[in-house]
C-alpha cells in the first residue's frame, strides 16, 4: 500500500514536468540566457527564461501549461535576429547544441533531428546541380540521376515525417524537379516559377515559424537579377502564390519585403509592394501604424514635395512665425530631427554645424522631438544659425510622425522649392553628398 501511495505522490510532479529544452552554448563567454517564446502566426509569447550555467548549459521545464507549436529560443540582442525555431510536439524533450560558427546541432527530439537531416541531405542535392550547371557538363544521364536522386530523397523525407509536425515544413520545401533534361536558363527560369509552388501559406505552424518568412525572402532577393521589373514580377507571383484567402500572413510577408526595399533605398519598388497590394489590405484590416508608414514613407520619396509645418523661431535674429513652404532664404534646407537627449545627436550636430560654417547656400531647420522643452533651450544655443522648431510629444509628434521618423538624427535635403533631393543616413553621408 505504501508504495502506491508514493507512486501518487509523485505522478503528479511526472505529469507537470515531464519534458523539457536544454541546450549547450559556446563560447560560454559569448551568451548570459536563453529566452523561450511561444510562437504564432501574429507574434510572440514570453514563456520562460534560464541563465546559463558555468558551462553554458540549460534546461527548461515543459509543463502541461506547454503545448505543442513552434518555440523560439532568443540568445541575444536584438532578439528578432538572434533566435531560432523549434518544433515542440508535446511529446518529447528537446536538447541542442548551439556554437556561434557551427550554428544550431540538435540531439534530442525526432521533429527537429528530422528537419535538420531533411535540410542537409536537400542542400547536398542542390549542391550537386548546381555543380553539374558550373561545370557546363552535357551528360544528360548524369543529370537525370542527379534530379533522380533528389526527387527519392523528398518522397523517403515525406514517408518518414508522415503524421509529424515537420510534415508541412518538409513538403513545402520540396524542390523543383524537370521531367525531362534541361539547359541552365530553362532550369533556372522553371525554378523561379515553381519556387513556391509547394508552399503552404495557410498552414499556422509553418506561419509561426520563420519558414515562410525565410522562403519569401530568398525568392524575393534571392532569385532575381537585381532589376526593378524582375523584382515586381517575383512580388506578383508572390502574391498569387499566397491566394486570397490568406490576407493577415500576406500582410506580414508583404511589409517585411516593403521594408527591406525601403532598406535598400529602393523607393520605386517598396512604392510598388505599397501601392498595389500592401496600403489597401492595411486599411482594410486597420492597421493603423503600418498605415501610417505607408502612407509616410510614399509621401517623403526623394522627389517628393517636403511636408509642410508651422515654423515658430528666431530667424536671422527676429521672431518668426511661418511655414516651410513659406520660406524663401536659401538654394537648399536641410531637416535635421534630433533631441536633447539623444547622445549621437549630440555628436553629430557640432559635425554639421563645422560642415556648414562657411556654406550660405544651405539653411538648417532643427527639430528637436523632446518630452519637454528644458534641455532643448539649453542645447539650442549651441547653433545660433540653425532654426529651431520644438517638437514635444517626442515620437507622438505631428512632424516626426510625417516625416516617418524612426530614429534620431535624421536627415532630408530639400531644394528651393522644398522637393526632397536626398535623405544622408548619417553626417558623413551628408558630408559627402554636400562635397559631390
Amino acid at each position: 500500500m505504501k508504495r502506491v501511495l508514493l507512486f501518487l505522490f509523485f505522478l503528479p510532479a511526472l505529469m507537470i514536468a515531464q519534458n523539457s529544452i536544454s541546450g549547450v552554448f559556446s563560447p560560454v563567454e559569448d551568451y548570459t540566457y536563453a529566452l523561450l517564446y511561444k510562437a504564432t502566426p501574429t507574434g510572440t509569447e514570453f514563456m520562460e527564461q534560464a541563465k546559463l550555467a558555468g558551462d553554458g548549459s540549460f534546461s527548461i521545464a515543459l509543463d502541461s501549461s506547454i503545448t505543442a507549436g513552434i518555440y523560439k529560443i532568443v540568445y541575444a540582442t536584438p532578439p528578432e535576429r538572434f533566435n531560432f525555431d523549434l518544433i515542440y510536439n508535446g511529446k518529447e524533450s528537446i536538447a541542442f547544441t548551439f556554437n556561434e560558427t557551427q550554428g544550431l546541432e540538435i540531439s534530442e527530439s525526432k521533429e527537429n533531428k528530422l528537419w535538420q537531416s531533411y535540410l542537409h541531405s536537400i542542400d547536398m542535392v542542390n549542391r550537386t546541380i548546381s555543380n553539374f550547371y558550373t561545370q557546363e557538363s552535357t551528360d544528360k544521364a548524369a543529370l537525370k540521376s542527379i534530379f533522380k536522386t533528389a526527387k527519392d530523397t523528398q518522397t523517403a523525407f515525406e514517408e518518414a515525417a508522415k503524421d509529424m509536425m515537420v510534415a508541412p515544413f518538409i513538403k513545402s520545401n520540396a524542390p523543383y524537379i524537370p521531367p525531362a533534361y534541361e539547359d541552365l536558363a530553362t532550369y533556372t527560369k522553371n525554378l523561379k516559377r515553381a519556387y513556391l509552388e509547394q508552399v503552404d501559406f495557410g498552414n499556422a505552424l509553418l506561419q509561426s515559424s520563420d519558414f515562410l518568412s525565410d522562403k519569401v525572402m530568398a525568392f524575393i532577393f534571392g532569385m532575381t537579377s537585381e532589376n526593378n521589373a524582375d523584382y515586381k514580377k517575383h512580388v506578383d507571383i508572390l502574391v498569387n502564390s499566397i491566394g486570397e484567402g490568406q490576407k493577415v500572413i500576406k500582410i506580414i510577408l508583404l511589409e517585411q519585403v516593403w521594408r527591406n526595399f525601403k532598406t535598400l533605398d529602393n523607393q520605386e519598388l517598396a512604392n510598388y509592394v505599397s501601392d498595389n497590394y500592401l496600403l489597401q489590405l492595411s486599411q482594410q484590416f486597420n492597421y493603423d501604424a503600418l498605415t501610417e508608414d505607408l502612407i509616410a514613407s510614399k509621401n517623403n520619396a526623394i522627389g517628393a514635395k517636403a511636408q509642410d509645418f508651422k515654423i515658430d523661431a528666431l530667424i536671422e535674429g527676429k521672431p518668426t512665425k511661418t511655414t516651410l513652404h513659406e520660406l524663401n532664404m536659401a538654394n537648399q534646407y536641410l531637416l535635421i530631427f534630433w533631441s536633447s537627449t539623444c547622445g549621437h545627436c549630440l555628436e553629430e550636430l557640432p559635425k554639421v554645424k563645422a560642415l556648414l560654417a562657411d556654406n550660405k547656400d544651405i539653411t538648417v531647420i532643427a527639430i528637436g522631438l523632446e518630452d519637454d522643452a528644458k534641455n532643448w533651450k539649453k542645447a539650442i544655443t549651441n547653433y545660433p544659425d540653425f532654426i529651431h522648431v520644438l517638437g514635444l510629444e517626442k515620437w507622438d509628434n505631428p512632424i516626426s510622425d510625417a516625416y516617418g521618423v524612426e530614429a534620431t538624427p535624421s536627415y532630408f535635403l530639400l531644394d528651393s522649392d522644398k522637393t526632397i533631393l536626398a535623405k544622408p543616413h548619417d553626417h558623413a553621408a551628408l558630408e559627402k553628398l554636400i562635397k559631390r
